[in-house]
């Protein structure tokens, strides 16, 4: 509280004028942490540092239908932060799917420079690099928490660096939809058995899963699934969960919403930054962007969160949608198969082999910490709380 009151004192000696007070002292303490990382740089007479660098005009390519709730807003969002942060020296322009480039050639884009940061999800350049899928999501893999822990502490990001870098750009987490949906199907899913020639949409490693227990899988972008399923070009589609599911109106073609979805336990969002731009920055800019990112991973997770649990209410109190859930039998082949995949996909090549390595070692030691913590606590809460 001190510092923030010792910000506007400082604001008002600088001749700022009232309205804008507020603002730099909010960012003083961001700035503050900043500077513990950053040594060597100037401030200014609030004693936050100074934003001293090019003046920037960015843009940034996204996977996302235009302000489409939790991935394209977040993307909005982001860019803003990064624009108040930078005290206005940077701006981004952000374009949705199709705008600039396509829902799936983000990557290209800033690889090539024609973009300069792309926000969306690592399992979409699985044709580059099978590595890639770890850092998003893969079957039975790990929850939002869990891959941010291995990210930010248990060697992620340096693997993710040296696997990106071959590309010219600089990743970082952005943002995390939490476990996602089973997806919904036009029949019931009573048996392994009821896969067999389903058309369903998923893509990733997901999608292989469903291939080897007899399904079709689809890759369509966001704003393409409810034709496809309006239509009866597929059978079934996962895309997030509730929130998102609602918005694009799935429920007004098919009733079946089945959960979990093992597929996506907690898909991580990603934003590239062009490699180029990363090493232009000073170590001051390099601190505010990457605390920038970090900031939005915790939002985005949050934001899911929050308006999953409403969407889910709202679904089956007044749209009639069918909860299920899959069978434990079900479930249990879906995992055995799971790991086949995984198994598979990191034999693809040494580089993708080391990084299933550093994943799998992560997931074990947080599920058995989160087997007598986290869930222990939640199968007490269950006996008593609603």
């Amino acid at each position: 509280m001190k510092n923030n009151k010792n910000a506007i004192s400082g604001a008002k000696k600088a001749g700022l004028t009232r309205r804008n007070i507020l603002r730099h002292a909010g960012l003083a303490s961001t700035a503050a942490l900043i500077t513990a990382c950053d040594n060597g740089s100037q401030t200014t007479a609030t004693g936050a540092p100074a934003i001293i660098g090019k003046k920037r005009k960015l843009k940034m390519v996204t996977s996302w239908p235009k302000n489409f709730p939790g991935t394209g807003t977040g993307a909005e969002r982001f860019a803003k932060r990064i624009e108040e942060l930078f005290d206005g020296n940077v701006t981004v322009k952000v374009y949705a799917a199709g705008e600039l480039v396509g829902a799936l050639e983000c990557f290209d884009a800033v690889s090539q420079g024609k973009a300069d940061m792309y926000h969306a999800a690592e399992y979409y350049w699985q044709g580059k690099s099978s590595a890639f899928n770890f850092f998003a999501a893969v079957p039975m893999g790990m929850t939002a928490s869990e891959l941010t822990s291995w990210i930010r502490f248990g060697g992620g990001q340096e693997l993710w660096d040296e696997l990106s870098a071959q590309f010219n750009i600089k990743p970082f987490l952005g943002g995390n939809t939490g476990t996602q949906m089973g997806g919904w199907f036009q029949k019931n899913i009573n048996t392994i058995e009821d896969f067999q020639g389903l058309r369903i949409r998923m893509p990733g490693l997901g999608g292989e899963v469903m291939k080897r227990v007899g399904a079709t899988p689809v890759t369509k972008q966001g704003g393409e699934i409810f034709q496809a399923l309006s239509q009866g070009n597929i059978d079934a589609t996962e895309w997030i969960g509730p929130w998102n599911d609602l918005a694009f109106g799935f429920h007004t073609i098919v009733k079946n919403y089945y959960y979990p979805g093992i597929h996506e336990p907690g898909t991580g969002l990603s934003i590239g930054l062009n490699k180029d731009i990363w090493e232009d920055f000073s170590s001051h800019e390099k601190s505010i962007f990457t605390a920038a990112t970090m900031s939005e991973n915790d939002m985005t997770y949050a934001d899911f969160n929050a308006h999953n649990a409403r969407a889910l209410t709202s679904l089956i109190d007044e749209h009639g949608v069918q909860l299920k859930r899959f069978s434990d039998d079900i479930l249990k082949t879906l995992a055995e198969v799971s790991a086949t995949v995984l198994a598979d996909t990191a034999s693809a090549d040494p580089f993708s082999k080391k990084v299933f390595d550093s994943f799998s070692d992560a997931r074990s030691s947080s599920m058995k910490w989160g087997a007598i913590a986290e869930q222990a606590f939640m199968n007490a809460r269950s006996l008593v709380a609603k």
